[in-house]
């Protein structure tokens, strides 16, 4: 039929086939041979596609109208709990869903799995719909004109165009269609229908006399003659469709003809049976293929010959049959055999068939043909390969698409379309006409003959085949049914095509990427409704369509018999090969997504899908399918495989609309469709399996069906549910996601599937036994027992129904007795050689029937001959070789084989069946002993709770039997509270109970409560409430009688208490422990009991001596008994209670004054025995005493031995000490103690004075042994005897000097093999050294107090020793050693022996030792100036000892300044070694300097210090560090030398030459002492360091410094300017400003030394040399002018400008 152009369909419709596939073809620049997955194209840009979440998703519309008024199906929307479980959250809207069959799940918000599909490597093959042609009653409808145009144009007539009634075209299949509703042509004519056949077509003409015999005609001319001839035709094609489909069509509205055909000899109805399997394609015949189009390069090759199956009409012209009319290249029938295409390993797909079965001979009845139809079998539209099948085999089937871009074979669920071709456009009509074939010239004696004939089998005989010019297959003339005389030289069709196969199928489209296959559904969608859309003021363009435009739209185009649109649709991709779009653990094992249950890769063997049991992947079933839409693509009617479930996840795109029929309506959807195109299902009664038919929902609805619509969106589910049959088309481009799934409520509807499937003889995806077997193998719980028992018993009862029917039949035969029977042994003279076997394992192909394709899982008749498995059903119908039907149940060729024998396979049934079961015997059993008993038994109601607990099930009564067993275990609970004894302990103790706290009260008052005796009487009356027994209730029955019998016995006993004794009492209380009740009467009697007990406790307890508390306690007893006052023992306990309180607190009293009497507390401790009294007070005091008593004992020790005549028996100080601090813990002070205090008083006195002569008269007392101690360690390092006089040398860190610096000084003497010691403290180089330009020797920066940053690295130094004029820093004063010695002497009037002693006789014996040595070298008459370096060196050990020798010191500094002068004067005479850190102010002073007051009498009374007696005499001593006038070189008066310190008076602080005074005294904290001067010896630029009239009597020191740099100040290393004053006066510095240990290299002894002493860090002193230059400038001078210049002095000037550069001396500074 042809488009017209004015229905504005899109431009490739209207062109050629062969025009349209290179179109469809031309996007990517492949061969076909390259595999899918080795294209590359560009990436998919997925914001440009509806996704959930994103902006441009698709809003949900409030409310839609749509066509045919169909309601919508359910949206359900779970929350994220409800969401974790698929499944669970299926099963719960299941009973809602059903009623639809199907549903929309909108996930929660936060559920947006990624799009995990590699877009540029995605690639997919898509169909070819045609609209119009998808609908069942226009494929009819053309159809049935297509057939009629060939007939007329065969016959001679062309039917060029309809014919006109009442000047309009008449539908001619309408026609036939009302003709054929009203009975046929006669009763039409008889009945007079034609006016109302008219009226029904749509014809309202005003003459119906003219209008019914225009109708007439027409049907008379057009219709009469083909219908006759089908009627005589159509039982012979029929017979070849059955013959070719290897069987008749099951099931069929008609009878099958190979039944009324009976068989005859006559050339025409003799016909050789067809191959044994289907025939190749006609393209690939050698002879054809010149004929056929050459497909383009992106079509898909030409489809091999299929393996088996139905054979198609489109068969080789060399093999038979015919060819459809509409026969396009790439047309696949939809009921073509399964192919199978294997890539070989070089990547090129290579068709080839599975199975390859030879030509049949020719037979010469057609009883011999049937028999050879039935010997080559094939299914209905299938192969013998699963539709959706293990994608681990080597072949992906089932319809859908494969690795190397072609289509599987169309025989499954989603077939293939045959190709139109364009039909011819009828000039000056717009109306389309039927589609006949393309017009063929006469062939003028030039036909082409055939090579065999379809209808004999027969090839000889050539130049009488004919060729049909519809499907290419040869006849005999004579072979026809009407035999031809003459070859005809017109079209000549076979009466296979006149008469119709009704098959179809989608044709092949091109081969796509997303983004191609994007462009081409945009650019179709936007040219198609562009123009159709109104246009729109207020946008100013054309109005967009809207889903309601979309769906008119779509269902006006499939209804349409006059317009064709044509789309593409890419559906049935295998996720295996091109990949899901969900992640996947194999590719994204990360995302959790991959994992996810909601995920269409887990969805199907999640929690309790049935699909686990399967064994291996179906796809499409088990594996997700991927479809590709665009606009008006289309699903067609169908409902699942095996009825499952399925689930269809939208990715991304427009809008699908889905509509659904419950699985209810069905058979009543299958019966509307049979009465809507009954041509349809007349040829093909399996076409809702082909997935290619529509029918609109209105006709539906008129037929009683159910149809509900949805709309699915990005990120949406649908699901649908068992039987439900569903349809559906695009709105646009999207991707799709679909999967099946099997909850255990789907397994009955999948045995009906099976069986439908049987019934059309389709092949299965798996089979329904193998799960079942499969499950009860692997899952033993009860929970699956459920599901499973049912279904095991059905396969069970038809598996033996099936066993016992064939073994009926098997023994029918005749009488006989073979393993069949049951007999193990047969004798081999046996008639019957049927072959019985028990096989489990077998293949698949083994136990599928040849037949009907279901997998005959249990039970399979197999034939030896042919290899053909059949199953019990068809083992007798179906002939699998040519045996006859006795031959073949008792013949040696055929083999029965059970896989389970019918015992095991009934114990297997019954095994689940009884697990099944538990459940409810258990609820039997429950409502049994509910009946039985009116009184259940409390054990057997346990025995049954404790059954059910196991039971792991949900047992519907087992809450409620608990609920009411746990109700009677409490009462028989409180129940043993009275009968048994467990409570008798703990009213033992009620006294301790009574005590314990709040928590314990209130459980006791919870107790009394419980223990009432009314609750006897309620337990009882409860226990017949509750309605059960046990054996508590007696013994409670009888308890009962015995509480009220022993109350009777208590209320004798209470009238005369006081004439029972107390044991009987006691008896009788302790009796009713028994009752483990509070019986009124027995407290009465306890408290007599408690009052009999107090008196007789009372009485032995005046014997006995009690503490003040437990007189008290037992008073507090007797009176909470209600004992008065007239009880003897408690007036006598209540008398001794307050003479011991008088006692205690009289005690107390004592205990508490400053100054304690002794002698009354001796007095009140006798006394404590005769009263009772509290033992902590008793104690207390005789602690008192015994220290007392100790501590007098002791002091009088300590004093008696502080008078021994012999000093080493004195007592140690220490001992003193610890003893006197005691004493601070007593209240008052023992005898003798004061005597001790003032004997220790006068020992502090002589170590007062000795840290006056260190110079820590403020100090603590225990800082004297400590600082002893550090003059001990640095005496012995100045005093090293071994440390004598040795050449300078370098530090460890320093380079050696150069060679030949030192050669000429031999007088140094040779060194010592010693480690080197430097500077005034004669130890290791440490920190920072700084090296004397005159002596050459090195010093700590640290000992002489010079900071790292004041250091220059040029700069010249003199150190103390060279310039007595450069003061040496010192943290605490050097006394004399005669004075040490004067100190000494004084130990022996002391009362105990000092911790001092050693260490004072160390210094002593030290310094001594020193002075001795020196002895030789203090003689002046000896001295020489080649000594000199010898005095000085020695000095320079003098001066770092912390003992004063003052006459060798003096010497040295006379001496050394008498040969080699630096000072312009001599030093004066050291009398005195004193501290040179700045006093540090008190905290008074301090707080007064802050507040600016002068007076400490000023200060706020709250921050004025407590003048006590130690305090005062601090503050003197502080008062007499003020400087008093001392002359140079005279000692101080007595007077000024007792706590005074002299200092140098402000005439005498170094100033500098180029800075104010100011600043001078800024630089220099510290003062210098003329009296500690020493004489430095000043570097100058010159060779000598000494004064000009000295330069040539005194040897010249090398120089060991460096030259000063120029970049660097030299006036840091120049020595200060002094200006003399000769009435300078000595001031004395505070000890406590800085670190003793300051100039020690061991810095953490110091550390220490200065947390002890509390002092500071004084500031360093940069050092300055002027008056050093100066005396070395005129030194140089006197030497240039008397023309003195030694090579020696030019070497030593060059050795300093080498050691200028030195970098070991920069790193140093």
């Amino acid at each position: 039929m042809v488009t017209p152009a004015s229905t504005g369909a899109n431009a490739s419709q209207m062109q050629p086939a062969s025009s349209r596939q290179r179109t469809s073809a031309s996007y990517p620049s492949y061969g076909h041979n390259v595999p899918l997955s080795a294209r590359r194209s560009a990436p998919l840009d997925l914001s440009t596609v509806e996704r959930r979440g994103q902006s441009n998703a698709a809003r949900e519309p409030v409310k839609r109208v749509r066509p045919h008024g169909l309601q919508e199906a359910p949206t359900f929307r779970p929350t994220d709990e409800e969401f974790k479980d698929p499944l669970e959250y299926i099963r719960q809207i299941a009973p809602e869903g059903k009623k639809y069959g199907i549903c929309r799940i909108i996930p929660p918000e936060n559920w947006n799995p990624p799009f995990a599909v590699d877009t540029e490597r995605f690639h997919f093959k898509t169909r070819r719909q045609e609209l119009n042609s998808v609908e069942g009653g226009t494929r009819a409808n053309l159809n049935y004109l297509d057939q009629l145009a060939k007939f007329h144009k065969q016959h001679g007539n062309n039917l060029n165009r309809f014919p006109s009634v009442d000047k309009r075209p008449l539908d001619l299949y309408k026609l036939k269609k009302a003709v054929e509703i009203r009975g046929g042509f006669e009763p039409v004519c008889k009945l007079k229908k034609w006016a109302e056949i008219g009226r029904d077509l749509g014809y309202s003409g005003k003459i119906m006399s003219s209008l019914s015999t225009s109708l007439k005609n027409s049907y008379q001319r057009w219709l009469q003659p083909y219908e006759e001839y089908l009627r005589l035709a159509k039982p012979g094609v029929q017979l070849q469709l059955e013959f070719e489909h290897g069987g008749p069509y099951t099931p069929s509205p008609h009878h099958s003809p190979v039944s009324r055909r009976q068989p005859s000899s006559t050339p025409s109805n003799t016909r050789p049976d067809p191959p044994a399997s289907s025939p190749s394609n006609p393209s690939t015949d050698p002879d054809r293929r010149s004929e056929q189009p050459v497909p383009p390069a992106e079509t898909t090759p030409v489809r091999p010959a299929a393996t088996s199956g139905f054979s198609s009409v489109n068969v080789n012209a060399n093999l038979g049959g015919f060819t459809p009319v509409n026969r396009s290249p790439s047309f696949v029938a939809v009921n073509t055999g399964t192919q199978v295409k294997r890539e070989a390993e070089n990547g090129t797909p290579t068709p080839k068939n599975v199975v390859e079965h030879s030509q049949s001979a020719s037979l010469d009845s057609i009883k011999q043909m049937q028999s050879s139809v039935n010997s080559t079998p094939a299914t209905n539209g299938h192969g013998p390969h699963s539709l959706k099948r293990a994608v681990s085999h080597d072949s992906l089937t089932g319809g859908s698409q494969t690795e190397n871009g072609e289509a599987d074979s169309s025989n499954g669920r989603r077939s293939k379309r045959l190709r139109k071709d364009a039909p011819p456009t009828v000039v000056g009509s717009h109306m389309s006409l039927l589609r006949p074939a393309p017009s063929r010239t006469k062939k003028n004696g030039s036909r082409k003959t055939g090579d065999k004939c379809e209808s004999c089998g027969k090839t000889d005989d050539h130049p009488a085949i004919l060729v049909c010019d519809s499907c290419e297959n040869g006849y005999h003339r004579y072979c026809l049914d009407h035999p031809l005389k003459d070859v005809p030289d017109y079209d000549w069709h076979c009466p296979k095509c006149l008469v119709g196969t009704g098959e179809y199928g989608f044709e092949e489209g091109g081969i796509y990427s997303l983004k191609q296959f994007q462009e081409k559904a945009n650019g179709f969608k936007q040219s198609y409704f562009g123009p159709r859309m109104p246009f729109d003021p207020v946008l100013n363009t054309q109005r967009r369509e809207t889903e309601d435009d979309v769906e008119r739209e779509f269902w006006r185009l499939v209804e349409s018999l006059t317009e064709t649109v044509e789309v593409e649709y890419g559906a049935d991709i295998h996720s295996t090969t091109h990949g899901s779009g969900f992640p996947t653990v194999e590719r994204n094992p990360l995302d959790r997504y991959s994992s996810d249950p909601w995920n269409l890769n887990v969805l199907p063997f999640h929690g309790e899908s049935l699909f686990r049991y399967i064994k291996s992947d179906i796809s499409g079933m088990t594996v997700p399918w991927v479809y590709v839409g665009m606009c008006f693509s289309t699903f067609c009617w169908h409902n699942e495989d095996h009825y499952t479930y399925s689930a269809n996840y939208q990715h991304f795109g427009a809008t699908k609309t889905w509509y659904g029929i419950p699985g209810s309506d069905a058979e009543a959807f299958e019966e509307a469709m049979r009465q809507a195109v009954p041509e349809l299902f007349e040829t093909q009664p399996d076409l809702l399996f082909q997935l290619v038919t529509l029918l609109p929902p209105d006709q539906l609805k008129k037929a009683g069906v159910n149809v509900y619509a949805l709309d699915q969106r990005a990120g949406q589910f649908v699901v649908t549910f068992p039987q439900a049959y569903h349809a559906g088309f695009n709105h646009g481009f999207n991707f799709n996601e679909a999967v099946n799934f099997a909850p255990t409520d789907w397994e009955p509807f999948g045995a009906l599937g099976v069986q439908r499937l049987q019934t059309f003889r389709r092949q299965p995806c798996f089979s329904h036994d193998e799960l079942l077997l499969t499950a009860v193998a692997r899952d033993d719980t009860i929970k699956t027992a459920k599901w499973l028992a049912p279904a095991l018993a059905r396969m069970r009862d038809r598996e033996l129904e099936q066993r016992v029917a064939f073994v009926s039949r098997h023994g029918a035969i005749f009488a006989h007795s073979c393993r069949l029977f049951g007999r193990e042994e047969v004798s081999d003279d046996a008639e019957c050689l049927l072959k019985f076997a028990v096989e489990g394992n077998l293949p698949e192909e083994d136990y599928q029937c040849h037949y009907c394709k279901v997998y005959a899982y249990l039970t399979q008749f197999r034939c030896h001959k042919t290899g053909k498995t059949t199953c019990l059903v068809h083992s007798e119908t179906y002939d699998c070789c040519d045996d006859n039907l006795k031959e073949r149940l008792i013949g040696p060729d055929h083999t029965l084989r059970y896989r389970i024998a019918d015992d095991e396979l009934k114990k297997l049934v019954q095994k689940c069946q009884d697990r099944a079961r538990i459940p409810d015997a258990w609820a039997e059993k429950l409502d049994k002993n509910l009946e039985d008993e009116p009184k259940p038994q409390l054990k057997a109601l346990h025995s049954l709770l404790n059954e059910g607990e196991k039971i792991p099930y949900h047992l519907p009564g087992l809450q409620d039997l608990a609920a009411f067993v746990q109700r009677c275990d409490k009462w028989v609970e409180e129940a043993n509270n009275y009968i048994t004894r467990k409570q008798q302990n703990r009213r033992k103790n009620e006294k301790a109970w009574r005590k314990g706290n709040a928590k314990a009260a209130q459980l006791e008052e919870r107790d009394r409560e419980l223990r009432r005796v009314e609750n006897i009487h309620a337990l009882l009356a409860e226990a017949d409430r509750l309605s059960f027994d046990c054996p508590q209730m007696a013994a409670l029955e009888e308890k009962t009688r015995e509480i009220e019998k022993f109350r009777q016995e208590v209320n004798v006993a209470l009238m005369s208490p006081h004439i029972r004794s107390i044991q009987d009492v006691e008896e009788l209380v302790e009796s009713s422990r028994n009752f483990n009740v509070d019986i009124p009467e027995v407290e009465r009697l306890e408290h007599i009991l408690r009052q009999l007990k107090w008196n007789d406790e009372a009485r032995r307890k005046r014997e006995q001596y009690l503490t003040l508390q437990e007189c008290k306690d037992l008073i507090q007893a007797g009176e909470q008994l209600g004992l008065n006052d007239s009880s003897d023992h408690l007036l006598h306990f209540k008398d001794l209670c307050l003479q011991g309180e008088t006692w205690e607190s009289k005690a107390k009293e004592l205990m508490s004054v400053e100054a304690v009497h002794y002698q009354q507390l001796e007095a009140l401790s006798a006394q404590a025995s005769r009263f009772p009294v509290c033992p902590d007070t008793l104690t207390q005091v005789d602690a008192i005493l015994t220290k007392q008593r100790e501590a007098q004992k002791q002091i009088g020790s300590i004093y008696e031995r502080s008078k021994d005549p012999d000093f080493r028996k004195r007592p140690k100080y220490k001992e003193v000490r610890e003893l006197m601090d005691s004493l601070e813990q007593l209240n008052s002070r023992p005898t003798g103690a004061i005597d001790l205090e003032r004997e220790q008083k006068r020992h502090e006195d002589w170590m007062r004075k000795g840290k006056k002569l260190f110079g820590k008269a403020n100090a603590p007392l225990h800082i004297l042994k400590s600082h002893m101690q550090y003059v001990e360690k640095k005496n012995s390092a100045c005093f090293d005897l071994e440390d004598r006089c040795r050449p300078p040398v370098e530090p460890a860190s320093r380079d050696n000097s150069p060679d030949g610096l030192l050669e000429n000084h031999n007088m140094w003497g040779g060194k010592s093999g010693k480690r080197d010691v430097f500077c005034i403290c004669r130890q290791s180089e440490a920190g920072m050294m700084i090296e004397c330009e005159v002596c050459h020797e090195w010093y700590h920066g640290k000992c002489l107090k010079i900071a790292r940053g004041k250091v220059k690295e040029f700069d010249k130094y003199t150190c103390p020793i060279c310039d007595w004029r450069r003061k040496i820093p010192r943290d605490a004063a050097r006394p004399k050693l005669e004075d040490l010695q004067e100190w000494q002497a004084e130990t022996l009037t002391l009362p105990f022996q000092p911790d001092e002693e050693d260490v004072l006789d160390n210094i002593i014996n030290q310094a001594t030792a020193f002075r001795d040595f020196l002895q030789s070298f203090t003689n002046a008459a000896c001295t020489t100036n080649e000594e000199v370096p010898t005095l000085v060196f020695y000095l320079r050990k003098i001066e770092g000892a912390e003992v004063l020798l003052a006459y060798e010191t003096n010497f040295f500094r006379q001496e050394i300044h008498k040969w080699a002068p630096v000072a312009p004067e001599p030093p004066p005479i050291l009398e005195q070694s004193l501290s040179t850190r700045k006093p540090r102010p008190t905290k008074q002073q301090k707080i007064m300097a802050q507040l600016g007051v002068d007076r400490p009498e000023d200060l706020p009374p709250h921050l004025r210090t407590k003048q006590t007696s130690s305090t005062k005499r601090r503050s003197l001593e502080s008062q007499s560090v003020r400087p008093l006038p001392l002359q140079s070189g005279s000692r101080l008066s007595p007077e000024a030398s007792g706590d005074s310190r002299p200092s140098v008076s402000a005439d005498h602080e170094p100033t500098l030459s180029s800075i104010s005074g100011a600043q001078s005294s800024q630089l220099y904290p510290y003062s210098l002492s003329t009296s500690d001067a020493s004489t430095p010896f000043a570097p100058g630029s010159s060779s000598s360091a000494f004064l000009p009239h000295a330069a040539v009597h005194s040897p010249s020191f090398p120089p060991r410094s460096p030259l000063p740099h120029q970049s660097l100040d030299p006036s840091l290393f120049s020595p200060p300017s002094y200006s003399r004053d000769h009435n300078d006066s000595h001031s004395g510095v505070d000890l406590d400003g800085h670190n003793p240990f300051a100039s020690s290299p061991r810095q953490n002894l110091d550390d220490v030394f200065a947390d002890l002493t509390n002092q500071d860090v004084d500031t360093v002193e940069p050092m300055e040399n002027t008056h050093a230059n100066e005396a070395l400038e005129a030194l140089d001078v006197s030497n240039n002018g008397n023309g003195i210049r030694s090579d020696h002095d030019d070497e030593n000037t060059n050795s300093r400008d080498n050691r200028g550069s030195s970098p070991d001396l920069g790193d140093d500074f």
